[in-house]
Parts: C-alpha cells; structure tokens; sequence
C-alpha cells in the first residue's frame, strides 16, 4: 500500500469507473468529494511490483451534522474499488484496514461511509449512529454506515453530512505560490 500519486490519476479514475458505473459522479457522497482534496494522508493505492494500479481508497474530511450547535468532524470514506483480476483476494480488506488504522493514527475521530452492510459490517462499520444523519441527496439509509475511531465520537450528531475539506482550487494556488 503507498500514498497515492499523481500518476495514480488516470489509472484510479478508470479502475472507478469500471467498478462503479457510468452513473458514479452523480451519487451523493460524489457530491461531496466535487471540487475536494481528500484528507491530508488519506489517499492510498494499492500497486503491483510493477508500479500497475490495483485497488484504490480515498477520505474525505467532512462535518457529520452538528452537536450541541457544533460541527461533528468526520471522514468519509471512498469510493473503494478493487480491479477485477485481483478482486476476492482479500485485497480490498486490507486496503480497508490500512485506511482506519490511517484515520486512527492521525486522530480522526470517526469514518462514514456509503455501502453494503454485508460488506462492510466486518470492519465494524453500522448504522447504529447514522439515523439521525442524512446526504445532500438521495441514499438509501440503511447503506449510510459509520465507525467511531473515538467512542461516542458520534453520539448526538444530526443533519446533513457537508464537505469541509480543502478545494482542489486552493492546492493549485499554493503550489503556484510555491513555485
């Protein structure tokens, strides 16, 4: 597993776009990741000696709703997507893994995400604290899944999961700034 590259790009979009469908971009939690960094330290790729692009994650820092009038810090997690050849190898969960145990050491406090209870409920993702909390669009509720790094990370949160990760506009202005 290594920390995504921008040479990653064009081989992760395709991997996704093969893994999700032509309709990915217009999924709710696409509507959050839109115009977004992923979380500093949280993009990863899985590659093959030969440098070939097979599995990729990615998290993004966003607010689960509010608590007591405050935001609840979160990341969401995906999309997740494993290439066909290596699919059923336990790829895919050791990618999962190295994400939380990630999140984990750099102090985040709990991951969402959306996806298959089936799948994901192995990783000890549910949505025992995610019924009070909603996508800025259509999902299916028993799909929105959460797990709390930090216990009663989540307890009390309610609303709309929102972005407040950095825009990719604000990357590229540093960058020129830099140079």
């Amino acid at each position: 597993m290594v920390g995504e590259e921008s040479g990653h790009v064009p081989a992760r979009e395709a991997l996704l776009d093969a893994a999700m469908g032509p309709g990915r971009t217009k999924k709710s939690s696409e509507q959050i990741r839109a115009g977004r960094l992923p979380a500093n330290g949280l993009a990863f790729s899985a590659v093959r000696p030969d440098g070939s692009l097979v599995g990729t994650v990615r998290l993004w820092n966003v607010t689960a709703g509010t608590k007591d009038g405050a935001n609840v810090p979160a990341l969401l997690l995906g999309p997740l997507a494993v290439s066909p050849e290596s699919q059923g190898t336990g790829l895919g969960g050791l990618i999962m893994r190295h994400a939380i145990a990630e999140a984990a050491r750099l102090g985040h406090a709990a991951i969402l995400l959306v996806g298959d209870p089936e799948y994901y409920g192995r990783f000890g993702f549910s949505a025992a604290k995610t019924g009070s909390l909603s996508m800025p669009g259509p999902f299916e509720p028993r799909r929105l899944l959460a797990l709390e790094l930090v216990e009663a990370a989540l307890d009390g949160a309610d609303g709309i999961i929102a972005p407040t990760g950095r825009f990719v506009l604000e990357a590229a202005s540093a960058m020129a700034i830099a140079a």
